[in-house]
């Protein structure tokens, strides 16, 4: 497998592969999650690690758990923690969310994190790379497993926050909720604001009574550019998004 590294900062590096890799939805969800430093986070669905390494950048959390069911997964997280050489308190897991792992810190956590599979597994053209079509699809795991554990996970009024297309977001407000996750928070991301959303971002509370707060949109681009709230989420310039 060909590996190739992105810099997100000096001495902190991510992996990517043609298997697993990242897109803008990973920063996005990274900088909605709103994660503090005193924050025990579990990200589940990691793949590369994209998410828990790019919350090493400013005001880390005390520790990340970041799960994966996929190995290949996991080695590369384990390669991109090499060669960051710096300490840093993410511990990668291989395992099936559905069952979590021995000794996992039930009921404790502050946030969790997920980018899920955005296509339940019927829909849309599937995959013959079964790696591709574990992240596109719903093949693995169902989103209702992912709040499953989830729910495990968290504490009391512990967060959950994950980003997936428009189009399931009934799906994904029905499986938090019956699970005992209630959705507090949503915003839309909108190329520009001529156009219709593409990706929505959500953050549901355990235990939390009936509330939920819509925030402005968010909007990616501004005639040709990059919009500033974009820019400063991503740390990028435009070559890379």
């Amino acid at each position: 497998m060909e590996y190739k590294w992105e810099q997100l900062q000096q001495n902190l590096f991510v992996c990517r592969s043609d298997r697993h890799s990242f897109g803008t939805d990973a920063f996005l969800l990274t900088a909605f999650s709103r994660y503090r430093a005193k924050d025990t986070v579990c990200d589940l669905g990691t793949g590369c690690g994209i998410i828990p390494l790019l919350m090493q950048r400013e005001r880390p959390p005390k520790q990340i758990y970041a799960v994966d069911i996929q190995p290949e997964a996991i080695t590369q997280l384990q390669m991109a923690l090499e060669r960051s050489r710096k300490p840093l308190a993410i511990t990668p897991i291989c395992t099936d969310l559905r069952v979590l792992w021995e000794n996992a810190p039930k009921g404790v956590l502050d946030l969790v994190t997920c980018n899920p599979p955005y296509k339940a597994n019927d829909a849309g053209i599937v995959s013959p790379d079964m790696a591709k079509r574990i992240a596109r699809h719903e093949v693995a795991c169902e989103f209702s497993d992912i709040c499953a554990a989830a729910a495990k996970l968290l504490q009391y009024h512990g967060r959950f926050c994950v980003c997936c297309r428009p189009e399931r977001l009934t799906d994904v407000m029905y499986a938090m909720r019956a699970h005992g996750i209630e959705p507090k928070r949503l915003r839309h991301v909108c190329k520009n604001p001529e156009s219709a959303p593409w990706l929505f971002l959500l953050e549901g509370m355990k235990g939390a009574k009936s509330f939920l707060q819509i925030e402005p949109s968010l909007y990616m681009r501004s005639g040709t550019g990059m919009t500033a709230e974009a820019a400063q989420i991503c740390h990028f310039g435009e070559a890379y998004l």
